[in-house]
């Protein structure tokens, strides 16, 4: 999913009626991702990615949780496209995908921290 495809191409009521099953695609697409997003452990994963490639030990040592766990996330995320990852060796070493959906999390999450007060 990219940027444009979450963009509307024209946003007259004639244009929406024109590509309604088009734009009913694209919001079903988002509610896939962000759906995908809606849990806190995936967010801090993306998170851990934003500044670039870590391997499965690396996220360990930054998100709280177990191997087995950390691998089923990082599996989601990787076939729903928000992760990249390749292999180094025995290594698997994971990188941000989906720069979009990147750029949405850190948006909301640092919206919501300046919001609350906390970090």
């Amino acid at each position: 999913m990219t940027r444009s495809s979450l963009t509307p191409a024209h946003s007259s009521s004639s244009a929406t009626a024109e590509h309604g099953d088009d734009s009913l695609q694209v919001f079903e697409l988002a509610a896939e991702l962000f759906g995908v997003l809606s849990s806190p452990l995936r967010l801090r994963i993306v998170s851990a990615l934003c500044p670039g490639e870590l391997s499965v030990g690396q996220l360990l040592e930054r998100v709280p949780t177990t191997q087995p766990n950390l691998s089923q996330h990082l599996s989601l995320l990787y076939r729903a496209g928000v992760l990249g990852r390749r292999r180094e060796g025995t290594q698997v070493i994971y990188r941000i995908g989906n720069a979009s959906a990147a750029a949405v999390c850190r948006t909301v999450c640092v919206d919501l921290a300046a919001s609350t007060g906390t970090r």
